[in-house]
């Protein structure tokens, strides 16, 4: 896609946000969005165990059911929505591992890749959900930016530029922010195991 077709959806995507209480819109705007948002979900799943029932199209499936109830959101633009979604799918994973966990009272632990905490990365070792839901709640303790850095950088798959939008910060700062919790984080991880 060029930056004229990037910058037409993107206005699209505003004009959309602007009317969320529509179903119209949103159904538009799911449709126009739908590939990040699969993209997304594909790469988080890609971690999970062999024989997870829970699939990219149906952890989309349950994000869109997730804001579509989300009726006082002001929506700032595409960066913001993706930000919104990225927890809510974060949301889920980690519901879901804890309905799994309780279900088999521990013995059913869903993983996620962790090493460099990057996007995608396959063959890295794996850690639990529930585990690098613990330590982000720590983190955000300690530096909550850092901690929705990560958040919509690992969960979100947005870039530095969308983050900075997001966080009203450079892309500099986000990317610097990255770094250190991404340190303090395997930090913490290599500490618990």
């Amino acid at each position: 896609m060029d930056l004229n077709n990037n910058l037409a959806e993107s206005d699209e995507v505003t004009a959309l946000l602007l009317r969320w209480r529509e179903p119209t819109a949103r159904e538009e705007l799911f449709s126009i969005l739908y590939p990040a948002l699969k993209r997304v979900a594909a790469i988080r799943m890609q971690h999970e165990r062999f024989d997870h029932t829970l699939q990219p199209t149906a952890l989309v499936g349950e994000v869109y059911l997730h804001l579509v109830r989300q009726n006082l959101v002001t929506w700032k633009n595409r960066a913001h929505f993706l930000a919104i979604a990225s927890e809510a799918m974060r949301r889920i994973l980690v519901d879901y591992a804890r309905a799994k966990n309780s279900d088999k009272r521990g013995s059913g632990s869903i993983l996620i890749s962790a090493t460099n905490l990057e996007l995608g990365k396959p063959g890295d070792p794996l850690i639990e959900v529930l585990a690098i839901d613990q330590i982000l709640a720590r983190l955000a303790l300690k530096d909550s930016r850092a901690a929705q850095v990560v958040q919509l950088r690992y969960f979100g798959g947005l870039n530095f530029e969308e983050i900075a939008e997001v966080l009203t910060v450079t892309a500099r700062t986000a990317k610097r922010d990255w770094q250190l919790a991404r340190a303090w984080l395997f930090t913490e991880l290599v500490s618990e195991s």
